[in-house]
């Protein structure tokens, strides 16, 4: 009976590596964002003289959201990969990330809503440069979309600083 139970739990432990495939689209969805990015500087540059000042505003704005929804994902990637996969074998390698092997689940969910509080923030802000394409009841609704990921985040640190010291 020892053996069949040790079977199962190499083949659960084993089955972590379901997961690899998920991560694996996960780069290939920065690797999308890279692309949508360069076609969004692009476009910014070759119509410079035609936009307006709010239109360059936006614009890089939508290059920074970009931006840190790819980190965001690398984070995810590499956290999750180390969490629940394997432990990446980079401890010696020079630009490896000071995060790296450090973030745990906890730090990971702060990070994660911190990020997603950040590219709220951002959106919102595209959305006051150019108000006026909005109704009141659209600009209501952002701003409570945006107050509950703020929210949400300071019930996350609350919880985990709770936890640190229960």
């Amino acid at each position: 009976m020892k053996s069949l139970e040790h079977k199962f739990e190499q083949m659960m432990f084993a089955s972590r590596w379901l997961l690899g495939p998920i991560y694996v689209g996960l780069i290939a969805a920065v690797a999308l964002l890279v692309y949508h990015f360069f076609t969004e500087l692009i476009h910014l540059f070759v119509h410079i003289t035609t936009l307006t000042e709010s239109e360059v505003v936006i614009g890089v704005l939508t290059l920074v959201d970009l931006s840190l929804i790819a980190n965001l994902l690398l984070i995810i990637t590499f956290s999750g990969y180390e969490s629940f996969v394997s432990k990446m074998d980079l401890y010696e390698h020079e630009d490896k990330p000071d995060w790296m092997g450090k973030v745990g689940f906890a730090g990971l969910k702060l990070k994660v809503i911190g990020s997603i509080v950040a590219i709220s923030a951002i959106e919102l802000l595209k959305v006051f440069i150019n108000i006026e394409s909005y109704t009141d009841s659209q600009l209501m609704w952002k701003v409570i979309i945006h107050l509950t990921f703020v929210a949400s985040g300071v019930l996350f640190a609350l919880m985990d600083r709770l936890s640190l010291n229960g």
